[in-house]
């Protein structure tokens, strides 16, 4: 358990050092056998230890005298209603905040849209903070998604671990940076349907060495393939 807390406090300390995040505004979490791992409320990531990082269940139970975050609850509902999810990052990184102040979505302006699973980056509806309507809004806008952005707060992602979770954070604030500029120089060229289904389609191994990849590899198909002997 100690191992998993310290990737965590890792993982806050990176998200900040990016610019990611400022102060203690974000959460990040990792699933553990018997629920998840967060950090805690109004604890500045550099003064954390492992012991300051707080064990849940998936019911809203917590263990020890620390708070968990006030956002803890996009974290649970993240890991009931999504599997997959092994690690859970939340920021207020600037352009995806910029953007969610504008409830607009991020559309398909750039194939890369695609690595959080669709043809879109969804905005959620407001909500205040920390309440299950923000959960409720955001479990919409996750549909068929590992990433969103959050009406009038920010974003959040999640990944299999949470290398990936932070990876993915950073990918959407760096398409929310692109989108914002385009949209100073003009309405962007939107690649259409047809065309986000075959990157989808390619997204599915994009990222994945062999061994991670379930079934078919949509990038080999056109890759010759040498192994030495």
């Amino acid at each position: 358990m100690t191992d998993i807390r310290q990737q965590v406090i890792e993982t806050a300390l990176q998200m900040n050092a990016s610019g990611l995040n400022k102060g203690t505004s974000g959460n990040v979490s990792a699933r553990t056998d018997d629920g998840f791992v967060i950090t805690p409320s109004g604890i500045a990531y550099d003064q954390l230890t492992p012991d300051h990082i707080v064990r849940m269940d998936l019911e809203g139970g917590y263990y020890g005298e620390l708070r968990p975050s006030s956002e803890w609850r996009m974290h649970s509902d993240i890991y009931r209603a999504h599997p997959s999810a092994g690690a859970v990052v939340h920021t207020h990184s600037t352009h995806a905040t910029a953007l969610s102040c504008l409830h607009m979505e991020i559309p398909a302006f750039h194939y890369m849209i695609a690595v959080a699973g669709g043809a879109s980056i969804r905005c959620a509806d407001y909500a205040t903070f920390g309440t299950e309507a923000l959960s409720e809004a955001m479990l919409v806008a996750l549909r068929d998604r590992s990433a969103c952005l959050l009406g009038n707060h920010g974003q959040i992602a999640f990944g299999p671990g949470l290398g990936k979770a932070l990876w993915l954070a950073g990918e959407v604030e760096e398409l929310a940076h692109q989108y914002w500029l385009v949209r100073q120089a003009g309405e962007p060229i939107l690649i259409d349907g047809d065309e986000m289904e075959r990157v989808l389609d390619r997204f599915r191994s994009y990222g994945k060495q062999p061994d991670e990849i379930d079934g078919d590899d949509p990038l080999a198909r056109d890759m010759p393939i040498r192994r030495s002997t």
